[in-house]
């Protein structure tokens, strides 16, 4: 048996994950041989990992977010409907989406080869309400993006975005904030088999606290503004130099 990892916790308990099948034969040997100093053992959990568990993990995680990638951007789409061009809306929202997304895989892969910190179902759950509050967060800039370009017709679309953001930034700060703060308490003191879920939203919604403010609104003004460096997507300009963009239809 080869043990990759071991941790003593406060209270006693260790956990051992091996890169070998346990038998219950060689399980019993291995209890007997840490109770010869006279130390009480008792087996709490054992279970096993195959390979096939781990890929089916993957595949459902990788395909629930994708489902509710194209469920949100059609969402985004229909509530935009009367803001010219609305899928830019929706789209950018599921860039930021993939972001954060991004991040807690590349966090937890680092965790995984450095300290084998390993995911299972609740990783999914928890990439899933990353998902959805970074929507959320975005949702609201986007919202005041809209009704602001209704108010603000003579300004330029730089300046409804940049008004929109300081508007709500003070509300997406303290929401994020309090609820980074009952996270970080629950990762701390919440115990170890809440950690990993606790864990994966405390980089998601730090990660979305910003991508809907320094990404996804950034991106929807470069792509207004025709700086993707692709022709299909440069706006009509007056001879000034300035956007015509179209005012939202009234509701």
């Amino acid at each position: 048996m080869a043990v990759y990892q071991g941790k003593k916790a406060a209270t006693q308990t260790v956990t051992l994950l091996t890169l070998t099948f346990i038998d219950p034969t060689m399980l019993l040997k291995f209890k007997a041989a840490l109770a010869n100093n006279g130390n009480y053992v008792s087996v709490l959990s054992n279970s096993t990992v195959s390979g096939s568990v781990a890929s089916e993990t993957t595949r459902n995680a990788f395909l629930a977010v994708l489902a509710a990638s194209v469920f949100i951007l059609l969402y985004i789409w229909f509530a935009f409907r009367k803001v010219n061009r609305p899928w830019r809306y929706g789209t950018c929202a599921i860039i930021a989406l993939l972001h954060d997304v991004l991040v807690v895989l590349g966090v937890f892969s680092i965790l995984g080869w450095l300290f084998h910190v390993q995911v299972d179902a609740l990783f999914i759950t928890a990439v899933l309400t990353v998902c959805g509050f970074s929507v959320h967060d975005t949702i609201v800039v986007f919202d005041r993006i809209r009704e602001n370009m209704q108010r603000r017709s003579t300004e330029s679309f730089e300046q409804v975005v940049n008004a929109s953001l300081v508007q709500t930034m003070t509300r997406s700060l303290n929401t994020s904030l309090t609820v980074l703060s009952t996270l970080t308490a629950l990762t701390l003191f919440g115990g170890d088999t809440i950690r990993t879920f606790t864990l994966a939203l405390l980089i998601g919604i730090f990660s979305g606290s910003y991508s809907s403010i320094f990404n996804a609104s950034m991106l929807l003004v470069i792509w207004e503004r025709g700086e993707l460096g692709t022709e299909r997507f440069n706006r009509d300009r007056t001879p000034d130099g300035r956007e015509v963009r179209e005012l939202a239809r009234s509701r």
